[in-house]
Parts: C-alpha cells; sequence; structure tokens
C-alpha cells in the first residue's frame, strides 16, 4: 500500500486470495464458535443440545430441556457472549493505543492502565458495601484506569513520539505501584473479601449474566463506534505528530481522547471480569501479521473477541472439576508474545 493511502486511512479492497481465505475461515469459525464453546463445561453437553436449545429459544421450535437449557442458557451462553466483548474490547483498546502512541508494546495491561482500573475496583470492593457496587465498581474502575493515563503522559512529557520506550516503563512501574497498593487494601481486609477479590482479580467470567452484559456491552460498542469516527485521523498518526499536524489533526487531543476512550473499555471490562493482561498486546499484532498494510479495527475486535472464548474454553476444560482463571493462561501466552516481539525489534536495531 502505497504512503498515501497509509496518511488518509484509504485500504485496498480484499482481493488478494489469501485475504479471502483468511477471511472466509474467520467467519466459519464464528459461526462454529457459540454453538461449539457452549457445550464444553463440567455437565457433558452435546452441540446438538445446544442446536436444540437455540431453536427453542430463538425460533420457538420444540421443546425446553429443563436443567440442560438452564445450563446453556443461564450460565454457557452469557459466559461465552461476555468474553467475546471482553476480547473485542481489549484488542480494540491495544490497537489503538499501538497506533496513537506509535509503540508497537502497548497494551491497557502494560500500559498499566488494567492495574489503575483493578486498584480502583479493589477500593470499590473493600471499602463500599455491596448494595453500591452496581456503581461504585464501574466508577471506581475508570478513575483509576483514568489515574494511570494522566500519570504516565505527566511522566512523558509532551513528545510522546520520541519516547516510546520511557512511555512502556512508565507504564510497568505505574502497573507495580498500583498492584502493591492494590495488595495493601487486600491485606487490611477479611479473608473472604481478600479470597474473592484475588480470584477476581485473575480474570474470570464466572459470574456471567444476562443483566450484566448491557452495561459492557452498551460501553464498548459505543467506543469502538467513536474510534471508527477518527479512524482517519488515527491512521494518520502513523506517519508522525508533524504529518499529522500539516493534515490539520489536533494530535494533542485526539491522542488524550483516544487515551481516555481506552480507559474507559478497559475500566468497564476489568469491572465485570477482573484483570486480562495481553489480549490488547498479541490480537492487533497477529492482524497485522495476517493482514499487512491494513488498520482493520471491527476484524481486529472479531479475532480478540473469538480468542477470548476459546481461551475461556481453555480455562474450564484444561483441568477437571477445576477452572483455572483466565487471566493466567493469557499472562503465561502474553509474555511469551512480548519476548517475540521485543526480541524482533532488537533484531531489527542490530
Amino acid at each position: 500500500m502505497s504512503n498515501t493511502s497509509s496518511v488518509t486511512g484509504q485500504t485496498t479492497p480484499w482481493k488478494q486470495p489469501l485475504d479471502l481465505l483468511l477471511l472466509f475461515g474467520l467467519l466459519l469459525l464464528g459461526l462454529i464458535t457459540p454453538f461449539a464453546a457452549t457445550s464444553f463445561g463440567a455437565a457433558t453437553i452435546s452441540s446438538s443440545d445446544v442446536l436444540q436449545v437455540f431453536s427453542h429459544k430463538f425460533l420457538g421450535l420444540g421443546e425446553s430441556m429443563g436443567v440442560t437449557e438452564r445450563i446453556i442458557w443461564e450460565l454457557r451462553l452469557p459466559r461465552v457472549i461476555l468474553a467475546f466483548i471482553a476480547g473485542a474490547g481489549l484488542s480494540v483498546a491495544g490497537s489503538v493505543l499501538q497506533t496513537v502512541t506509535r509503540n508497537p508494546l502497548a497494551d491497557p495491561y502494560l500500559f498499566g492502565i488494567s492495574s489503575g482500573a483493578s486498584f480502583g475496583a479493589v477500593v470499590a470492593l473493600t471499602l463500599f458495601s455491596q448494595s453500591l457496587l452496581w456503581l461504585s465498581l464501574p466508577l471506581g474502575a475508570f478513575i483509576g484506569a483514568s489515574l494511570s493515563v494522566l500519570m504516565v503522559l505527566s511522566l512523558c512529557g509532551r513528545n510522546l513520539a520520541t519516547q516510546v520506550e520511557r512511555m512502556l516503563l512508565s507504564g510497568v512501574a505505574i502497573s507495580f505501584m498500583f498492584g502493591a497498593m492494590a495488595s495493601l487494601l487486600l491485606y487490611f481486609s477479611s479473608p473472604q473479601a481478600a479470597a474473592s477479590v484475588l480470584f477476581w482479580s485473575l480474570g474470570s467470567f464466572a459470574k456471567a449474566s444476562w443483566s450484566g452484559l448491557i452495561l459492557p456491552a452498551i460501553i464498548v460498542s459505543l467506543c469502538t463506534l467513536i474510534i471508527l469516527l477518527f479512524k482517519r485521523q488515527i491512521v494518520a498518526m502513523r506517519a508522525g505528530d508533524e504529518t499529522a499536524h500539516t493534515l490539520g489533526i489536533n494530535v494533542g487531543r485526539l491522542r488524550l481522547s483516544m487515551l481516555l476512550l481506552c480507559s474507559l473499555i478497559t475500566a468497564i471490562l476489568v469491572a465485570n471480569c477482573g484483570g486480562i493482561g495481553f489480549i490488547g498486546l498479541m490480537v492487533p499484532h497477529t492482524v497485522r501479521l495476517l493482514f499487512p498494510g491494513r488498520y482493520p479495527l471491527l476484524l481486529t475486535a472479531a479475532v480478540g473477541g473469538l480468542f477470548m472464548v476459546w481461551v475461556d474454553v481453555l480455562a474450564r476444560t484444561l483441568l477437571s472439576y477445576q477452572e483455572l482463571p483466565v487471566g493466567i493462561i493469557t499472562s503465561v501466552m502474553g509474555s511469551v508474545f512480548f519476548l517475540f516481539i521485543l526480541g524482533g525489534r532488537s533484531a531489527k536495531r542490530i
């Protein structure tokens, strides 16, 4: 793709055979995933049972399947949808962060946003009553995430384009700081609260419900829509701040707005799912590797959502009669991926 199309945000049509094959494979996976992912779990349920429940609920065909239908409809399907929303939102946030900061290693987790949101959520969980958690939990997570962004920006100064490494180190330092503060709060809280917060902080979709899907779905969808409205300006920032300025873009305002939107996405997901790291790092890089020279944000969201659903399936089935926190699996995968990218950047410098 030419430099002109890179700056203006235009992309060439999807005409390459490999592109079409990958898109077809992704579409096929998207059609299979709801049926296959919903059938995995402690109780053995076949895909045909899932299909029968979906037919009964969506089309009014057949009869109710009793306990099996309750397991699929009330427990597993909301979990699959929440996992998809979380993966899509974190992938979009990671892609935007990497573009507006021109930092290929940027990620809500490494940038300190997830830790700030987790700290704010832990404050709400330990200091406020259970009756106010519906408001205090997402609000505390957003305040913590926004605070971490402001701290990173203040540590890096104005010229963010030339301070990629400093920005990443600032995010890691702030992440450790918020992690230590959250641990201190847990140390002085009750054992029951500490145990519940610890499992939640490692990331889990176990408490997914239909009512709990409303706020994450609305926030992630609205933030993604706003980001898409500024897609051309965001892509123009790839060419550098000076080039974006010549195109009439207020770089400082756009960068801060996108960072706050990413903070809001991360905050609402942390409040509902806990800390899930490295999705925003792995998925955007994978999509850019498969589709070089493009900025397919919706495709990134779809890949991230499907990836997160299958990671959750792995968390449910890897151990017999026990569920692993999702954050542990993503952290193991993400740390290896991070070292791979870091090694590639070092090799290019040599």
